[in-house]
């Protein structure tokens, strides 16, 4: 049952690629693996698909189409990156099947990529799966290793509700 009352939420990212699940730390892009940008995990993929891992609303698409970001009821805001030094291919091998504004679920396909097309042409096909709204991140378990599918729970984020959001739930 859901405890209305609770302050702490704890939100299951579901995989959002099929493919090899990578650190962060190993991920060819100091910006990620640095964690200057948040907290998350990679995914080297496997198929041409990129699902929602969570359900939400599309917050920005960005003009080449090789990233988007989500952001839950909660708050919680994810950024999902496909391949590293991407946005040089200007678009080329992206196509965005969704728009900024749009309410997602978890498996709803956001982005077909022809990583044939593009694999060779960027620095790597690696692709981050970034919380960039840390502070209000209590703490981020992985659920799975090694190979993962689309749509396998992935990560599970303790979430720290804001008082204003908590007050408006016990309401």
């Amino acid at each position: 049952m859901l405890n209305i009352f609770q302050r702490n939420r704890v939100i299951i990212l579901k995989a959002p690629l099929t493919g090899e699940v990578i650190r962060l730390r190993d991920v060819p892009d100091q910006a990620f693996s640095q964690k200057m940008i948040g907290d998350g995990i990679a995914i080297k993929p496997t198929n041409p698909y990129l699902v929602s891992p969570v359900k939400g609303e599309i917050i920005k698409v960005f003009p080449s189409n090789h990233a988007l970001g989500i952001k839950t009821g909660e708050g919680l805001e994810i950024l999902l990156h496909l391949g590293i030094d991407s946005v040089e291919l200007k678009g080329k091998g992206f196509e965005a099947l969704i728009k900024e504004g749009q309410r997602v679920k978890p498996g709803e396909r956001l982005v077909k990529i022809d990583w044939d097309l593009i694999d060779g042409e960027i620095a790597s096909t690696i692709s981050p799966i970034v919380i960039t709204n840390m502070e209000m991140v209590g703490g981020i378990k992985l659920l799975t290793d090694g190979s993962v599918q689309s749509g396998d729970d992935l990560l599970a984020v303790t979430i720290d509700l804001p008082r204003d959001n908590f007050d408006k739930l016990k309401d």
